[in-house]
């Protein structure tokens, strides 16, 4: 049963600092609908000795009301792995609750939503790799970390998008297979001579954006600064005047500090950045995930309340997966994505 909750002043007072940055991107008259939530789940998780953490695309009340930990799924499960806390919630998607649970197997990481699952990370599974393998003997197997944990136990090694090309490199070989993105794997074969062997995975919020919209974007915007992610196709991030991670694309707003720009991603990663940085015109991109929206304030607080939806694993399973996780990361290392 759905908690309700009220805007009362003791609410109000406790979340205006929550408000005072977030007003930009969160019109007034919602705020007594987010507040009773925040202030509750904020006051739950204490109790709970848990944390939460917020991947980059979720909505501006859940990433910047309640979330511990912010960013992309890699550096949130690494952040929950460090913190001293009994109960991981993940505020993404499936494989993303996987990944904190491969690091931090003695914790209960739960997720508000078992709905909430991946284009990217259904498209493979444990057993495809198996296949290639068999196919492709002794090449290795380089998959990204958008995956579910039996097809990263099935890998010799994770990569994010940031370190992607890094760690094709690091291996030393004439040719890898890399899984799943076709998209980010077409990057990675442009920026480097291993051989990629691909596997036709990706994304559907990022394959729905065109080369066409972005000229679109040009023209009604004159000097707008285009950034997308590599799981775009490549006529998109040939049309991108610079192609980088999650990571990477607030790095690139902070050095550059655009007058406007337009993030070619899931677009409440937009609303979440311009928080940061009031002195950028943000154009948003309109493309959704609908995976991520499965995640709402009410839900975070039922997940809490009645601690449900907990992400389990095979001792094993997580095992291996850790053994690729892990190889990436005693890798040199730039920022994740």
């Amino acid at each position: 049963m759905m908690t309700t909750l009220e805007f009362t002043p003791q609410v109000e007072k406790a979340t205006a600092s929550i408000y005072a940055r977030v007003r930009a991107v969160i019109p007034e008259i919602e705020w007594p609908v987010h507040a009773p939530y925040i202030a509750r789940i904020n006051e739950l998780k204490a109790e709970r000795n848990a944390v939460i953490l917020a991947h980059n695309y979720q909505t501006p009340e859940i990433f910047h009301g309640v979330a511990d930990y912010t960013g992309d799924s890699l550096g949130l499960a690494q952040q929950a792995r460090d913190a001293d806390a009994d109960v991981i919630v993940q505020c993404g998607v499936h494989f993303m609750a996987e990944t904190a649970k491969i690091l931090s197997y003695d914790k209960t990481v739960l997720i508000p939503d078992l709905r909430a699952g991946c284009s990217l990370a259904e498209s493979i599974t444990g057993a495809d790799v198996r296949m290639l393998k068999e196919r492709y003997p002794g090449v290795p197997v380089v998959t990204y970390v958008n995956t579910t944990a039996d097809v990263k136990a099935e890998s010799d090694i994770c990569c994010t998008s940031a370190n992607a090309v890094q760690i094709v490199n690091s291996l030393g070989t004439d040719r890898v297979i890399f899984l799943p993105d076709e998209y980010l794997g077409r990057y990675v074969a442009q920026n480097t001579d291993v051989e990629i062997i691909l596997w036709e995975g990706s994304c559907e919020v990022h394959e729905r954006f065109t080369a066409e919209e972005l000229r679109q974007y040009r023209k009604q915007t004159p000097g707008i600064e285009i950034i997308a992610h590599p799981e775009c196709p490549p006529d998109v991030l040939a049309e991108a005047d610079f192609v980088g991670s999650t990571s990477g694309m607030i790095d690139f707003v902070d050095r550059k500090r655009p007058e406007r720009v337009v993030m070619i991603t899931e677009c409440s990663m937009s609303d979440n950045v311009a928080v940061e940085f009031p002195d950028v015109e943000f154009v948003r991109p309109c493309n959704l995930c609908p995976h991520m929206k499965r995640i709402t304030l009410p839900g975070i607080l039922a997940c809490l309340e009645n601690m449900q939806y907990e992400v389990t694993m095979d001792e094993d399973l997580a095992r291996r997966a850790y053994s690729s996780v892990q190889r990436m990361l005693a890798a040199p290392q730039r920022k994740a994505a």
